[in-house]
């Protein structure tokens, strides 16, 4: 359903030292990054699709974070999750909520929250249970 997400940046480089471990950690390759371009991205280890891209804003204005914009990457289990968001905020990134069960979502549905260095949120849930 989903073909890709975008997320900008504006330091590539910066971007890809806090996005590298995390995209390793949830077992997905880089599959291109053009430091000229300001633009990298990721995809599931198989290949295929989704993708996950940074990049700077083609028309050339600095990137900005979207107010209510996130975007959730699925983890394979809550390790996983609490994992990711150690590893975030030891990069630098904000926290927005620490790893633990959100009932209120479904029984089972186990996140946590953080903002990138360029204030994008990200989410890393599972939905599995334990």
């Amino acid at each position: 359903m989903i073909s890709h997400v975008n997320l900008g940046i504006n330091d590539i480089a910066a971007a890809r030292r806090f996005y590298d471990p995390l995209m390793a950690r949830l077992g997905w390759r880089l599959r291109f990054s053009n430091a000229a371009s300001g633009r990298a991205g990721w995809e599931p280890a198989s290949g295929g699709r989704p993708l996950f891209l940074l990049g700077r804003p083609y028309d050339g204005r600095p990137a900005t974070a979207g107010n209510g914009a996130m975007v959730a990457l699925l983890a394979a289990d809550r390790a996983t999750v609490d994992d990711i968001h150690r590893m975030a905020i030891d990069a630098g990134g904000t926290d927005e909520g620490k790893p633990g069960l959100r009932p209120h979502y479904h029984p089972d549905y186990y996140g946590a929250y953080f903002r990138d260095l360029e204030g994008n949120k990200i989410c890393i849930c599972c939905h599995a249970a334990p």
